[in-house]
């Protein structure tokens, strides 16, 4: 209702380069959102316009429009009940790589290192990591099993025309509970370039639709170094190769396909091997994604009742639902189950 001046992107903002363009914006779970831009986080309380906290920033460079990293708020439990929040922002552009890049002059490495914060610890700061190789303008995703996708994009340069060399053909997986100075997983990779203006989004069968790349003014498909791409791609996960079919759960009949909030549905699905404990039910809130990032995207894992066995094979199991529009905004979302890191297809279902 009404309008009001939120004085951070003007406090973010770099003269001639802006770096702050496109922040990053998550909801928390004590209803305020999270806003990062360049370097700089806060917590706002858009309910009645005031910065509750302001986050220690984030080292080495900018981390927004033109200097796009992108970053995802890790996948929320109820075994806290929602409550502990993590954001992870990847990949960026050093200082000075804008005014390089478009002029033409030189094209500065991107930036390579990953922070992550515990936004809700009482004391918080980022953990900072090395990516494999330096990535600016990728695209990250949470895949049905909670790792993060991090695809699209180039290692030297920043976003905007003509300003970017060197794409990053191989995509990363990261794996959220790893060890440190070991999460990272270099992936096969494509032979097209997808810099500026690429998107990538995950599908329901569990692949991830690549699509997009356009650093140039005008549509051109031919006499510039990178041609605009009209090409669609999908990109499938190690989860999907055949010789885990055995682990994967198909699910078979929802009790209903829109819930109530903190409301009990069954799932009824069929798998071939697994045991209880190796079961996760995960519902995911696909993103609409745009300059290297996905908003909407959110996961949560759902606490669920031990499956009983309906026949050889088939299984039903008690899903509890989120609590509030807090921990999981009302609409559509996917579920899928997981059976040693091996996810189903997604079935759509909505929460109110």
């Amino acid at each position: 209702q009404g309008t009001s001046k939120l004085r951070f992107l003007s406090q973010t903002n770099v003269p001639n380069v802006e770096n702050n363009l496109y922040p990053f914006l998550h909801l928390s779970s004590d209803g305020n959102l999270f806003i990062f831009a360049n370097r700089k986080s806060i917590l706002f309380d858009y309910k009645n316009n005031r910065v509750v906290k302001t986050f220690p920033d984030i080292t080495d460079g900018g981390r927004n429009y033109p200097s796009s990293g992108s970053s995802v708020m890790l996948p929320l439990s109820a075994s806290d009940n929602y409550q502990k929040v993590e954001i992870m922002i990847c990949g960026g552009a050093p200082d000075g790589s804008y005014q390089l890049s478009n002029n033409q002059s030189y094209f500065m490495d991107a930036l390579r290192s990953c922070g992550r914060m515990i936004i809700t610890d009482p004391s918080p700061g980022w953990e900072m990591e090395d990516m494999p190789s330096p990535r600016v303008m990728g695209d990250m995703l949470i895949l049905p099993t909670g790792e993060i996708l991090i695809i699209n994009g180039a290692q030297k340069g920043t976003a905007g025309w003509y300003s970017a060399r060197q794409p990053v053909l191989n995509p990363f997986l990261y794996n959220t509970s790893g060890t440190a100075g070991q999460r990272f997983q270099v992936l096969a990779g494509t032979a097209i370039p997808r810099m500026y203006h690429s998107s990538a989004n995950v599908l329901p069968d569990g692949r991830v639709l690549v699509g997009g790349s356009n650093p140039n003014i005008l549509y051109d498909f031919s006499g510039v170094l990178f041609e605009t791409e009209l090409r669609l791609e999908a990109y499938s996960p190690y989860y999907l190769d055949a010789s885990f079919d055995p682990q994967r759960p198909v699910i078979t009949s929802l009790s209903r396909n829109t819930v109530s909030y903190n409301s009990t549905f069954t799932v009824q699905f069929s798998v071939s091997n697994t045991t209880s404990s190796s079961l996760e039910f995960r519902i995911y809130a696909p993103p609409f994604t745009t300059h290297s990032y996905s908003m909407n995207q959110r996961q949560l894992i759902l606490p669920a009742s031990l499956p009983t066995l309906v026949e050889s094979g088939a299984y039903a199991a008690e899903v509890v639902g989120p609590p509030n529009a807090i921990a999981a905004p009302a609409g559509y979302y996917l579920l899928f189950i997981v059976n040693t890191g091996i996810p189903s297809k997604g079935v759509w279902l909505r929460f109110l």
